[in-house]
């Protein structure tokens, strides 16, 4: 058979794309930061012209990250179609700029689930199931079936999947991932696999000198679970010294030039840098056997290395500091919030701001506790002093009412302030107590009997409250639909429809919105639930149900109304329990009269990226900097990145991965359900 070179990829005697994968695993202790250098070995391959797609593994036996403690493993990250999964695919989005799916993070309880489920259907045909060759056929198998999935708003499929192995070498829970990888030891699938090793180079205090012995073993344990590393990543400190390199690479039998030292940088845009200054695509090139980029598609890329050294310069480039603070009840790990802190350092780069943010536990803004005085008053004292405030998203009660008190201030104190998720739902019972006058009002979520109606101010949604824990909430991306153009918000997103990622089981009462709407709490933004039938796959158009579509349509014709009271008058009448008959759902809220008091039920922080920040985000660090009137009335631009973003190319290529709805045109009034 002929053989068909691609403009990107390998040779392939039958004409089918060969995919090439490198797997990344890690040493000594987790959290080294092989999610990083798994998203910057992609950023190289990228912005040379190869297509990459990636997949987190994570052993442990949960089926998804749903209901992590955010102490246990940070943040749970939402992708589009509605996975709750690991953060690192946030990093691998962020950077890579694509949309991953559920499926791109593989658990040790998928595949057991994938396997009985099997077992059960007697697709084995009644063979003793066994871990060598079920559950690693099972593990490759799908990791051949995703790596193949088009990621980058294109049809083509990717040429290199990088998959980064959760743990540490020598955790039992990973042995079954690496048993499936030592098949791509044959020699007819060897230049298919590459590995690069990330481990830690100790620097006792102690000692007073770096150590290479950890590192060392878990390169020995690596090779006894039948891999061989390819590249040797050595995490430090400091530069790693040519000494180190050269007794790294004689203890770990592997060549000078495969030992790649990343220290410690001012920000992360520098670590694809630092992989490229020590020949880290040349050599993944020559052990994959990854054909050579051609004139022509170079030319085409509309984002190279040069441009990614730009942006990390201008990041360290900024002197003068906007503070916001964040009041959070899990504030101890940092990792809890990190698609938040990475949104918000996204917006200070665009308001061309050094980010200084603070944390505040919301329970030190409670009534204080016996013993609690001087920590209290010095919690009130940096929320008070804050250019901005922030508000993030929780479960539970604990911090509540300090996170309630915090959005108090902000409003009275006409501080810029956002609230996601449960940061919006707060502002909203701070409002009906304090403005309306609902003593008590409060959410169910919070207090489960006792409310009467109108203290009922966030209600659970019924559909979205089965019983179970995971995968039960609103999820995923859905769309909503300003109800006016005369709102900050409408004007920082630029469009009449945003899709956003959702993850909650509670919602703001559509009953009591009218009247807090009449107060001045505008509620600028809704939504309605899809039919779950109809919900869209990550790599079609979505499709429409009837009454999304009928909400854009009465959004669309009702434009030259500029009464948006009586719009949301209109739609909160509707009522709707999301089964029977379908909800409209809050979405954005804006306070009159104040520089920047938004909330925000979805979190936009899931979507916000270093070369367009999540506009909610963007809005906060402007105005907490006093920049916001000027971008918003035209007179100032908002990003110093205009080098960095070739033309408009750039902002083009996200545009395309963007999920927006398409609008339908044949509905010429509101309809919920045929209703």
């Amino acid at each position: 058979a002929a053989q068909v070179v691609f403009s990107s990829g390998s040779v392939s005697p039958t004409g089918e794309k060969q995919m090439k994968y490198i797997l990344v695993t890690g040493g000594v202790i987790s959290g080294v930061g092989k999610g990083i250098i798994s998203s910057s070995l992609g950023v190289l391959l990228k912005n040379n012209g190869y297509k990459v797609t990636a997949i987190k593994i994570d052993p442990y036996i949960n089926i998804d990250a749903g209901i992590f403690s955010p102490y246990e493993h940070g943040e749970v990250y939402v992708l589009d179609d509605g996975g709750e999964v690991d953060l690192d695919l946030g990093n691998y989005e962020r950077f890579l700029n694509i949309r991953l799916t559920k499926d791109n993070n593989i658990t040790t309880g998928k595949i057991y689930q994938w396997v009985i489920e099997r077992e059960r259907r007697g697709d084995y045909l009644g063979k003793t199931v066994q871990t060598i060759p079920h559950l690693t056929d099972a593990i490759i198998k799908w990791i051949e079936r995703v790596a193949k999935i088009p990621v980058d708003g294109s049809d083509e499929t990717p040429d290199v999947c990088i998959i980064e192995l959760g743990g540490t070498i020598g955790d039992i829970e990973g042995m079954a991932f690496l048993a499936a990888f030592e098949r791509f030891q044959r020699p007819a699938l060897r230049d298919t696999l590459m590995n690069v090793h990330v481990s830690l180079i100790m620097h006792p205090d102690a000692t007073g000198e770096p150590k290479t012995k950890p590192m060392q073993n878990s390169v020995r344990h690596l090779r006894a679970a039948g891999l061989m590393p390819d590249l040797l990543v050595c995490r430090t400190t400091d530069e790693l010294q040519p000494h180190l390199r050269e007794k790294i690479a004689a203890f770990g039998l592997v060549d000078l030039e495969q030992v790649i030292g990343v220290h410690d940088v001012s920000n992360i845009y520098k670590v694809p840098l630092l992989l490229e200054s020590q020949g880290s695509l040349q050599a993944i090139q020559k052990r994959l056997h990854l054909p050579p980029i051609s004139d022509e598609i170079r030319r085409s890329l509309k984002f190279t290395m040069a441009n990614w050294a730009e942006l990390a310069q201008i990041v360290d480039n900024f002197v003068e500091e906007v503070t916001i603070v964040l009041v959070g009840k899990y504030i101890k790990i940092a990792d809890a919030y990190a698609s938040l802190n990475k949104a918000l350092q996204h917006a200070a780069i665009h308001s061309k701001r050094k980010l200084n943010l603070k944390y505040v536990n919301s329970e030190l803004l409670e009534e204080v506790k016996e013993g609690e005085e001087e920590k209290s008053a010095n919690a009130w004292k940096i929320v008070e002093s804050a250019d901005g405030i922030i508000v993030p998203g929780g479960f539970d009660k604990r911090g509540i009412e300090g996170m309630i008190n915090a959005c108090k201030l902000a409003r009275e104190k006409k501080i810029p302030f956002l609230g996601v998720c449960l940061g919006m739902q707060c502002a909203t019972i701070e409002y009906a107590r304090n403005v309306l006058g609902i003593q008590g009002a409060n959410s169910t979520e919070f207090v489960k009997e006792g409310l009467t109606q109108r203290q009922q101010v966030v209600i659970d949604m019924p559909e979205h409250h089965s019983g179970g824990m995971g995968g039960t909430m609103r999820l995923g991306a859905r769309t909503t639909v300003f109800l006016t153009e005369k709102c900050k918000l409408r004007t920082l997103y630029g469009k009449d429809e945003v899709e956003e990622r959702h993850r909650h089981r509670y919602e703001v009462n559509p009953s009591i919105v009218p009247e807090l709407s009449k107060k001045g709490l505008l509620f600028v933004g809704m939504g309605v639930d899809e039919d779950s039938t109809e919900r869209f796959t990550i790599h079609e158009k979505k499709k429409m149900s009837e009454s999304s579509a009928a909400l854009l349509q009465y959004a669309e014709h009702s434009k030259e109304n500029e009464d948006l009271l009586s719009k949301i008058d209109y739609l909160c009448q509707r009522g709707g329990d999301g089964k029977d008959k379908t909800a409209v759902r809050m979405e954005m809220l804006e306070l009159n009269d104040h520089p920047y008091y938004v909330g925000a039920q979805f979190h936009p922080e899931y979507l916000s990226h270093p070369l367009q920040p999540s506009p909610p985000f963007l809005g906060l660090l402007l105005a907490a900097s006093g920049q916001l009137d000027a971008v918003l009335s035209g007179e100032r631009s908002s990003t110093p990145l205009k080098k960095v973003m070739t033309g408009e190319d750039s902002l083009e290529a996200l545009e395309k991965l963007s999920l927006a709805h398409e609008s339908r045109k044949n509905h010429s009034s509101l309809t919920v359900n045929g209703n």
